[in-house]
């Protein structure tokens, strides 16, 4: 049976287990040396990570015809418009071309979401909102470049859902094993 850990990546970690200078990186969280990080999540940005044992399920997760779909919820400066998550929705040009349609929609400010270390930047003069958003690409910062096509930068960006797996109520730095 494959291993399959659900890691809440906390802000400001590498996405690897080698060291990087002073920075820190998986091995402060997971020790298990059978385990490969199935897809990424930049040092900045917070969330569901998964870690596997299983190459045929890691390829499953990051190849792009596999077409998983990616939960994020999109801390953004600015009021959404309409036309601003119907470009979303449409696909946004990107200096490495167009993206493929997203789901995109405001929420609410997510409830039992962690306070981030370093707090996120605030500005009383200009207002922010959550919006989620779904992807089946993983490009290089994807979602924080599409926000920022729509005139929408990205102030926080938590992902909570791969495929079928879920954060859930887990916490920054906690993982648990699927199944």
């Amino acid at each position: 049976m494959p291993k399959i850990i659900l890691f809440n990546k906390p802000f400001n970690v590498l996405t690897q287990f080698r060291p990087d200078g002073d920075r820190p990186t998986l091995a402060q969280f997971i020790t298990d040396p059978s385990l490969r990080v199935a897809g990424r999540l930049d040092r900045d940005s917070e969330g569901l990570l998964l870690l596997t044992d299983d190459g045929v399920l890691n390829a499953r997760i990051t190849q792009p015809q596999e077409k998983q779909f990616k939960t994020y919820q999109v801390q953004v400066d600015g009021t959404p418009t309409e036309a601003a998550l119907q470009a979303l929705r449409q696909g946004v040009l990107l200096n490495d071309g167009m993206t493929l349609p997203a789901e995109a929609r405001q929420i609410d400010a997510p409830p039992g979401l962690w306070p981030r270390t370093p707090p996120v930047r605030f500005r009383a003069h200009l207002p922010t909102a959550w919006l989620e958003i779904r992807i089946c690409e993983g490009r290089n910062r994807q979602v924080r470049r599409m926000t920022a096509a729509v005139g929408l930068p990205t102030l926080r960006l938590v992902r909570v859902q791969i495929g079928a797996y879920r954060l859930g109520d887990l916490q920054p730095g906690a993982w648990t094993e699927w199944g």
